[in-house]
């Protein structure tokens, strides 16, 4: 990797409330992984989109097939990113509905070959195989690369001790941090797919 290239590195909230500890989590790992980048003398460029404030349009983009500015930049954000934090609160022991319907919109394949954080935020450490029962199968499906090392925050996990088995919530945020920066920074990058409706007219 070029030192003197700038990454961008997208990280996208699914967090419904404010102060979100979703959004708090997917901070997190973006600062981990930008200091993990600036070790390596690479720059990075990053940008937090919150689904939150995109719920109307996702929603509207479904059923009518075209994106509002808003949520088109959100698209092409992601699209255009050398790597992407993923974030999502645990509901009925799955990543959120908002969540999933955002990577709906992607086209399927605009994640081939791009390295993938996953992360999810709960209320009991009981939700945490959600990372790898449902997060990890989704963009595995997309052909993403998936960063080894995922991380999950339960309630108590903010401001509290860990154990031999998982470590402290900063401990799992710095491990994971390290390891996407140096998988951004040995991948290389690749043309972005055009996702625009334009692109799937045929040529005459």
């Amino acid at each position: 990797m070029n030192p003197q290239q700038t990454l961008k590195l997208v990280a996208v909230s699914a967090g419904l409330s404010v102060p979100s500890s979703t959004r708090l989590l997917a901070d997190r790992l973006s600062e981990s992984v930008r200091q993990g980048l600036a070790g390596q003398g690479v720059d990075v460029e990053v940008r937090v989109i919150e689904l939150r404030e995109l719920a109307v349009p996702i929603a509207n983009h479904l059923v009518t097939g075209f994106p509002p500015p808003a949520l088109d930049e959100a698209i092409e954000a992601v699209t255009e990113a050398d790597g992407v934090i993923a974030v999502t609160p645990v509901f009925t022991a799955s990543y959120s509905g908002l969540f999933k319907s955002f990577f709906d919109l992607i086209d399927p394949d605009a994640l081939t070959g791009k390295p993938v954080l996953i992360g999810a935020t709960g209320g009991t450490a009981r939700h945490s195989l959600v990372l790898e029962h449902a997060l990890r199968p989704l963009f595995a499906y997309l052909r993403a690369i998936v960063a080894p090392t995922a991380v999950y925050a339960a309630s108590e996990d903010w401001g509290g001790t860990g154990d031999a088995l998982t470590d402290t919530l900063p401990v799992r945020i710095d491990r994971a941090g390290e390891q996407f920066a140096r998988l951004m920074a040995s991948t290389p990058r690749r043309e972005p797919v055009d996702t625009s409706p334009l692109a799937a007219l045929p040529i005459a």
